[in-house]
């Protein structure tokens, strides 16, 4: 590793993302590169997430578009781009899921998401988690076509799972990301977060929101066998635990939104050694 490849690693690990112990399984090459796409992925998602007024956030995204066109250029000026050439050129990143990450982000800056319909919610999931899995199927060494479709379906199923856990915390920030359409259905029409929060019917919102959730799991696993199965290691692993998660809040039934709900961490070493090595 590099000086900076190494810090990139660092960073990561510190962070305690679940993701870290999918990536460890890599080759180095391939490593540095999952390692790298995190670190960009979490750089545009605190601009997207900080306390600063929203031009400023419009701004410093405007600047990742700019360094995006540099990094595809051979010029790239951060550390975090630098880091990102060698695994470009070698693994085929492309530049559309790069600014796709930053659109989705732009979503979060530019306006307070509060109860988006269907369509709006399934193209911000495409944005900052499926865009995320089809730059990491090519990272992982995934070179079939059906690839796409494990990233589409997993990166959907893995954020859909994210709103359902973080209900609490996303209200914190002004934000609300279950579907009007499903809240209209069981009859809550309250904009009001906290009204939303309190209401009987919010755990049927959850329950059908976690049921598209189930589904994008299946499809993902049904292409996922359609892969190699060495490179497709790291995103078994990540739908294992993020599969695990969801079946425990579906078994919590969202009945205290401050409680927090985690997989064990023997649980995820588990699930770990076993779709890592099996």
């Amino acid at each position: 590793m590099t000086d900076g490849t190494e810090a990139i690693a660092a960073q990561v690990k510190a962070s305690g993302t679940s993701f870290y112990a999918a990536m460890r399984l890599l080759p180095e090459a391939r490593r540095e590169a999952m390692f790298a796409i995190y670190a960009f992925c979490r750089e545009v998602d605190d601009i997207a997430d900080e306390e600063a007024p929203q031009p400023e956030k419009q701004r410093r995204l405007a600047e990742w578009r700019v360094e995006i066109d540099r990094l595809f250029a051979g010029q790239p000026s951060q550390p975090i781009s630098l880091a990102l050439l060698k695994p470009m050129r070698e693994f085929s990143l492309r530049r559309e899921d790069f600014l796709a990450v930053i659109d989705g982000m732009e979503m979060d800056a530019t306006d307070t998401i509060q109860a988006p319909d269907m369509a709006t919610l399934d193209l911000y999931c495409d944005r900052v988690a499926s865009a995320v899995g089809r730059l990491s199927v090519r990272a992982f060494g995934a070179t079939e076509a059906v690839a796409d479709e494990v990233a589409y379906h997993l990166g959907r199923a893995l954020q859909l799972t994210n709103i359902l856990r973080d209900i609490e915390e996303d209200a914190g920030r002004g934000r609300l990301y279950l579907p009007r359409d499903l809240l209209a259905k069981h009859g809550i029409e309250s904009q009001d977060l906290a009204v939303i929060r309190s209401h009987p019917n919010l755990p049927r919102v959850c329950r059908d929101l976690a049921a598209v959730a189930k589904q994008h799991f299946a499809k993902a696993d049904a292409a996922m066998r359609q892969c190699a199965k060495q490179p497709m290691r790291p995103a078994r692993i990540m739908g294992a635990v993020y599969g695990a998660l969801l079946d425990k809040l579906i078994a919590w039934d969202w009945r205290d939104l401050t409680t927090e709900i985690k997989v064990p961490k023997w649980r995820k070493i588990w699930l770990a050694v076993r779709y890592g090595f099996l």
